[in-house]
């Protein structure tokens, strides 16, 4: 039992990450390269206000709740929901790494930014980001996958001891 809330806990923490990440992705940043300057500051702007401080403790309570689940997993003996775990929370510290070492930093760029102080090369910038953010986007997406198998390929208990009997009589 504790071993599916936790599971479904970071499913779920997962999710909203994923959520804000694809929601962004597939509302804006797709189509960013068409506002005007004035325009992509503005969203800028809002877009760091609103996200900045929910993510900056979404995501790394995303991240604790997968480390507990993994030890719950390891504890119990389930190799495959573990594997898959692991791999899932591989691709979400990924999806961290590429937010903290890529999309951060210009986030402080454009943060100082104004319609009127836009350096000349602001289009390089922001296709920049926008790559890295696709690239996180579908980082999260194949997480909340791996997660979700990960719950899905847990042995029940009774399940379990079959595949232990079976074994055993396979290995006499």
């Amino acid at each position: 039992m504790k071993i599916r809330a936790a599971q479904g806990t970071t499913i779920v923490l997962f999710a909203l990450v994923m959520g804000v990440f694809w929601g962004t992705w597939f509302s804006l940043s797709r189509t960013m390269d068409r506002l005007s300057g004035e325009t992509f500051v503005a969203v800028g702007h809002q877009m760091i206000q609103n996200l900045g401080a929910p993510m900056a403790v979404l995501l790394p309570i995303a991240l604790l709740s997968a480390l507990v689940t993994l030890v719950l997993l390891r504890r119990a003996g389930q190799a495959r929901a573990f594997w898959w775990l692991l791999a899932g929370f591989l691709l979400m510290v990924a999806a961290l790494v590429v937010t903290l070492a890529v999309e951060v930093p210009i986030d402080n760029q454009i943060r100082d930014w104004t319609a009127a102080t836009l350096p000349a090369d602001w289009r390089s910038t922001q296709s920049r980001w926008e790559l890295f953010h696709t690239v996180r986007t579908f980082l999260s997406i194949a997480a909340v996958i791996a997660a979700t198998v990960s719950a899905a390929v847990v042995a029940r208990p009774a399940r379990r001891e079959e595949l232990t009997q079976a074994s055993r009589a396979a290995a006499g």
